[in-house]
């Protein structure tokens, strides 16, 4: 079983930067392949970004691309998100998750691949 806490949620304006990380439990963070996704009020989780094993290879969303950028630090089983030049669109909960089963690059972006998720951090950007 994997456990994800996500937190550095906020109330930021437009602009502004956040970062938001996720610590995960288990002795095999390094294999997990770990996604960042996002639900805003009303709106279906979007894909947001994701990070291969040791953090060499990124994908992003074409709406955050450039604003956005997702780390790794194995060491400490944490993930990161980095956002910058924050827009009021960007408000969302932002989840992390893992899929501890491979590094493919395949459907990186959708939900499903990933078997564990963690419990959310409310970013707010205000105009």
């Amino acid at each position: 079983q994997v456990q994800l806490v996500e937190s550095g949620g906020g109330l930021v304006q437009a602009g502004g930067s956040l970062r938001i990380s996720c610590v995960a439990s288990g002795r095999t963070f390094s294999s997990y392949f770990m996604g960042w996704f996002r639900q805003a009020p009303g709106k279906e989780r979007e894909f947001v970004g994701a990070i291969t094993w040791r953090g060499k290879i990124t994908y992003y969303s074409d709406s955050v691309k450039g604003r956005f950028t997702v780390s790794r630090d194995n060491a400490k089983n944490t993930v990161y998100l980095q956002m910058n030049s924050l827009k009021p669109e960007d408000t969302a909960v932002y989840y992390c998750a893992a899929d501890p089963t491979g590094n493919s690059a395949s459907y990186y972006y959708t939900a499903d691949r990933y078997a564990y998720w963690g419990q959310g951090t409310q970013v707010t950007v205000s105009s």
